[in-house]
């Protein structure tokens, strides 16, 4: 499926988003860039041998500290309102963008509108565990809810775990200080009597230690809560990976042995890496939009623009609004 990257957005574009683009390529993906056309052409002309990109002129950006709504009202011509028409017109199946995370959603919901009966769009973000992964939303969109936004991230988590990774039953988790139906704060004491109505596989609350030991395949709470559980556990993964490294290298002996154990070693921090696991979706709006870190190395948007172009992408529309439109009946 073709994919409109917008090569103007993250802290390091357009040099990181071009070269993500040419790693996507070399794996079958091939981007439509969009974006200032001589900056892209310059930065194309240093990688001799490239795959031949089609280029979409966008004259304007929306930079990281704008104000996302006002940013995309008035520069209509920035590359995240140029790629976010040609999903709208059916050019490209999807959008991958890393930049600003605000501005990608007030274009989606501008340009693409709501899937009818959504009243919020949200972030979701995956999470790898142990032995499975889990979808947190929202991690962004919204920083305050109400308990039905919840409720419908819910379903809408439900419907992507099920349609996108193939997982039958999905477990719902709320996310609260305790276990019992007693804690939690207004929101979610308001929102359990909903989940548990909902048809779901609601199993309850759950806290942050239950949801990366797997207790639940989709871990719902509002923006606020959601990105900073996000980032602390980015945060955690860089941890934990710098004193593994510090540890080997403190003693001679210790420095042998992860020789040996570098392979493993290896593929557990592909596994913490949250550039291997490419976009995060903005479920809700009519159309597939991914949204990258603004940090995003040129891994994180190769890994990003193959996420985007998943062929159950192509269908995941239609499955959340399926399962939005089946609990409003």
């Amino acid at each position: 499926m073709k994919v409109a990257l917008d090569v103007m957005g993250g802290d390091f574009a357009p040099s990181v988003t071009i070269e993500g683009a040419i790693q996507a390529a070399q794996q079958g993906t091939h981007a439509l860039l969009v974006g200032r056309a001589p900056d892209l052409e310059a930065e194309l002309a240093k990688h001799p041998g490239a795959p031949t990109f089609e280029i979409v002129h966008a004259p304007d950006v929306v930079e990281m500290h704008e104000h996302p709504a006002n940013a995309v009202r008035h520069k209509r011509e920035s590359s995240i309102n140029v790629a976010m028409r040609l999903v709208k017109d059916g050019a490209v199946g999807a959008l991958f963008s890393a930049g600003n995370s605000g501005a990608v959603m007030a274009s989606a919901l501008f340009t693409l509108g709501r899937i009818e009966g959504v009243h919020r769009p949200a972030i979701g973000g995956v999470l790898p565990l142990l032995h499975s992964r889990v979808f947190l939303l929202d991690v962004g969109a919204n920083a305050d809810c109400d308990a039905h936004n919840l409720l419908q991230f819910a379903q809408m988590g439900v419907a992507y775990m099920r349609h996108i990774y193939g997982t039958q039953n999905p477990r719902v988790g709320l996310v609260s200080n305790g276990e019992e139906e007693t804690k939690g704060n207004a929101l979610v004491q308001a929102t359990v009597p909903l989940l548990k109505e909902s048809g779901l596989n609601f199993i309850g609350n759950v806290e942050g230690k239950d949801v990366t030991r797997g207790a639940c395949d989709v871990a719902v709470t509002d923006g606020f809560t959601g990105n900073v559980m996000l980032k602390l556990a980015e945060g955690m993964q860089e941890l934990i990976l710098d004193l593994v490294r510090e540890a080997i290298m403190s003693k001679p002996h210790y420095k042998l042995a992860g020789a040996v154990l570098r392979p493993g070693l290896r593929a557990a921090g592909r596994r913490l890496d949250y550039t291997e696991y490419g976009g995060a979706p903005l479920v809700g709006v009519i159309g597939p939009v991914f949204i990258g870190h603004g940090r995003s190395n040129a891994k994180a948007i190769a890994n990003g623009l193959l996420t985007a172009a998943c062929p159950a992408t192509a269908t995941l529309i239609p499955a959340l609004a399926s399962a939005v439109a089946s609990s409003a009946g």
